[in-house]
């Protein structure tokens, strides 16, 4: 990765201020772009993932204008720009800027939080006021520019499915209240919810302090003495500590309807009826073709005006629907190729962008998932072209690597793997290996 690319046109942004570890960092933004072997890269933040219908409408005119014309959806809830003309910086932030996703030059890669999905949806509580006031601090703080592009932000609604993301900071709802997690801590402290947001910034704050001499860029890069130490500074300004060991496995939605009371609590009590309150498709590969962009963001302009995408590479619709409407719309979604059941072979399957689109890649892995797609398999599989192994879930899931000498296929429990099988040159063999691996 570059650290700038030398032949961009500077961004109008780039006078109000950069990362202090802009020279190290070397995550992609859309200040800096990433030059990969089929153009120009460009990530854009989505706080939480949530889009309105306007804002997504402008990301799919910069992905036409300047790229390939397809968004990619990361394990973060971003949005990738592949195939960019490397002389379109400058224009692309411009863009970026008007239509609200770059609000701070200076923070435009700290702005990496992850939020339950389905939070407010069905039943559980809303985390909006906690995703928009952890962003607005986070650009409105100084410091807070100095964290990496790899540090992230969780909020959790309480069913544990971005607490098993392996975040450095995650708030998790509970009642009135909200209990915050340093990294993979099995303690955590109870702040005030209406406090939650800031607790968040100073706990990272907190760890910038701590990484000063180590350089570490994630709270698990820490030295461990170091880590208890922080840990325990946090604990001495917090609430009450709890013990709440970290989930080991984050949980995706499944596809299709989501439901949940109709009306307030009270009145869900005494009629026990449900409405549709969403729909919610997973994406093949998170690549996404111009024409399913356009038909997911015309129904959330139909309905509720914002999309949501998800760390597992799928994007929920807030309704509420009617029942008919909910099914029609589920049915066209199915047709343009989306993932609209648990059922489908496609579920859970996930790849890096192999080769071509990556010159570090050893094969085309997209091509082989596809391959090798068939009954519908317990755990999720992500494929990698090499060992970064860029984007892989995180909890359990069958490891699928390319190496020189095949391809290597593991299972993977947390911080386990277990001893992995080698299939070398036999498409038949690897498609039988995987899907064993998955049941």
């Amino acid at each position: 990765m570059l650290a700038a690319m030398p032949d961009s046109a500077p961004s109008p942004l780039s006078a109000g201020g950069v990362s202090p570890r802009s020279g190290g960092d070397a995550c992609p933004g859309t200040l800096r772009l990433h030059r990969a072997d089929d153009g120009a890269l460009a990530r854009v933040r989505i706080p939480g993932g949530v889009l309105s219908a306007e804002r997504a409408d402008a990301l799919l005119a910069v992905a036409d204008r300047f790229g390939d014309g397809e968004l990619h959806l990361t394990s973060r809830g971003n949005v990738q720009l592949r195939g960019l003309d490397a002389r379109c910086g400058g224009e692309l932030a411009g863009l970026l800027t008007a239509a609200g996703l770059l609000p701070s030059a200076a923070h435009e890669r700290a702005r990496n939080i992850v939020a339950s999905p389905l939070a407010g949806l069905d039943g559980s509580p809303a985390l909006g006021r906690w995703l928009t006031g952890l962003d607005d601090l986070v650009c409105g703080s100084a410091a807070a520019a100095s964290l990496s592009g790899r540090f992230l932000f969780a909020l959790d609604d309480g069913r544990g499915d971005v607490d098993a993301l392996g975040a450095d900071v995650t708030l998790i709802a509970e009642g009135p209240d909200a209990l915050l997690r340093i990294g993979a801590e099995d303690t955590v402290f109870r702040v005030p919810a209406a406090d939650a947001p800031r607790a968040a910034l100073l706990a990272a704050e907190a760890f910038l302090r701590a990484a000063a001499d180590s350089g570490a860029w994630r709270v698990k890069d820490l030295p461990d003495d170091v880590r208890a130490g922080f840990v325990h500074a946090i604990g001495s300004t917090a609430g009450e500590p709890v013990h709440r060991p970290r989930p080991r496995t984050a949980k995706a939605p499944d596809p299709g309807l989501v439901t949940g009371p109709h009306g307030n609590a009270a009145a869900a009590a005494a009629t026990a009826t449900t409405t549709v309150t969403a729909l919610c498709v997973d994406v093949p590969l998170g690549q996404l073709t111009p024409a399913q962009w356009r038909l997911l963001t015309g129904t959330a302009r139909r309905y509720g005006n914002e999309l949501r995408l998800t760390p597992w590479r799928g994007i929920v619709v807030p309704g509420p629907f009617d029942e008919g409407g909910a099914a029609e719309a589920l049915r066209t979604l199915a047709a343009a190729g989306l993932i609209t059941a648990p059922e489908s072979p496609w579920a859970g399957v996930g790849a890096c962008i192999g080769h071509p689109g990556c010159a570090k890649s050893l094969s085309d892995v997209r091509a082989e998932a596809g391959a090798a797609v068939g009954p519908v398999g317990r755990l999720p599989v992500y494929w990698s072209g090499c060992e970064r192994r860029c984007g892989h879930p995180h909890g359990e899931w069958i490891d699928v690597v390319v190496t020189p000498e095949g391809h290597r296929i593991a299972h993977v429990r947390g911080d386990r793997r277990d001893p992995p099988a080698t299939v070398r040159n036999d498409p038949a063999a690897l498609a039988a290996t995987v899907a064993a691996a998955r049941a």
